[in-house]
């Protein structure tokens, strides 16, 4: 009988070699995936924002845990739709460190990854602000979510940034391991509620968030965007996501073997 998921050094062994795979991409590949990853995790933000924006009226935990259940749409067309998606990608350092591609196909990788998603992300900044479906409460919850991004002081937001892609990779590393779409979802819902409950910074999410605020009125501008936010949260997300979580595995599943050969 076929197991349903795999186990946690054959997770680590499928993400070196998904890491081979997308060191292979095309440039072109990798602005089209990524774009549409901006896009996904866009989407789940919007419809964060859609299903919380009466918190005035509910409980503001609920409020807050209403925003979290929707946001993980985003990962779940990033990981069964197939895109590329930088935090998620940030687990590639296992296979750089492993000796399967260079660090030049990892950086080349991230870089072009990250632009694509800023830019899908922005694009549908835009076309959202100029729906009409942005007033009311709506709009002054964009707005909210946007001024408080850019007013997090700079060390929170890299520490926001790492406890969020420990949880965002984790949740990649579990989606891994599921062998069918429902084990998928799970798999990346439950950790991607958690971290958007609990307050941590994704910098993906936040190329959607914070622009979208802006267009629709908030007193920010794109420096303030990278400086206070984008830059600190992206040091932190790479940090947790690639050292924390990507280093340690690497060590704990795959260089044992190696060593013993």
């Amino acid at each position: 009988m076929d197991k349903m998921f795999l186990a946690p050094k054959e997770i680590a062994q499928a993400t070196i070699n998904a890491g081979a795979g997308k060191a292979k991409l095309s440039i072109v590949q990798m602005i089209i995936l990524g774009a549409f990853a901006g896009v996904y995790i866009g989407l789940g933000g919007q419809g964060a924002i859609t299903i919380s924006q009466t918190y005035g009226a509910i409980d503001l935990g609920m409020s807050k845990f209403l925003f979290a259940a929707a946001f993980p749409v985003g990962l779940m067309l990033v990981v069964i739709c197939g895109a590329e998606l930088f935090t998620g990608n940030n687990l590639m350092i296992m296979g750089c460190l492993n000796g399967n591609y260079s660090t030049k196909d990892l950086l080349r990788n991230w870089v072009t990854v990250y632009i694509a998603n800023f830019v899908g992300s922005v694009i549908l900044a835009i076309l959202v602000a100029n729906s009409g479906l942005m007033t009311g409460a709506a709009a002054e919850k964009a707005i909210g979510i946007a001024n408080a991004k850019v007013a997090i002081p700079f060390m929170e937001a890299v520490i926001r940034g790492l406890l969020c892609n420990v949880v965002v990779v984790l949740a990649v590393w579990m989606a891994t391991a599921g062998k069918d779409i429902i084990s998928k979802i799970f798999a990346c819902w439950f950790p991607i509620m958690l971290f958007v409950l609990c307050g941590f910074e994704h910098s993906v999410a936040n190329m959607y968030f914070a622009p979208l605020g802006m267009f629709l009125g908030a007193p920010i501008n794109w420096g303030q965007i990278w400086i206070n936010n984008l830059i600190p949260v992206t040091i932190g997300n790479i940090i947790g996501g690639a050292f924390i979580v990507g280093v340690l595995y690497l060590i704990a599943y795959i260089k044992p073997d190696a060593q013993q050969k």
